[in-house]
């Protein structure tokens, strides 16, 4: 006797943009991208660093980032932010001119920070 073709029986088929999208959490950074295509985490990041360098301060270790958002500096906390950032400076959005202390790209500008916060104060 022959079953009804259940779920596992479909025809499933990604395009290669769908397969690279989910499992990509950070896209490469390339021009005309916005911060708002990465999570609310990696978004985070970017704002504390423009906001350091709009105030004319230097970069900032991993374990002064979780500190600045309110984490317990313990190994967990700040490997996790680490393997964030090192992904952000992997796909393009960050730089680290010096090592553990990841900072703005030219592109990342604080500019585009400011504009960001403008348009979610109007819509908000």
């Amino acid at each position: 006797m022959d079953a009804a073709p259940g779920p596992r029986d479909a025809d499933v088929r990604s395009t290669p943009g769908q397969a690279a999208k989910a499992k990509s959490q950070v896209p490469v950074w390339r021009e005309g991208l916005a911060w708002s295509v990465l999570s609310v985490d990696y978004q985070r990041i970017l704002e504390a660093l423009a906001d350091r360098h709009r105030l004319r301060q230097g970069p900032l270790t991993c374990e002064e980032l979780a500190t600045l958002f309110g984490l317990d500096a313990v190994p967990a906390k700040v490997e996790a932010l680490r393997s964030k950032a090192k992904r952000l400076v992997a796909r393009g959005w960050l730089a680290e001119r010096q090592p553990g202390r990841p900072g703005l790209r030219g592109h990342c500008s604080v500019r585009r920070l400011l504009q960001r916060r403008r348009s979610r104060a109007v819509a908000g």
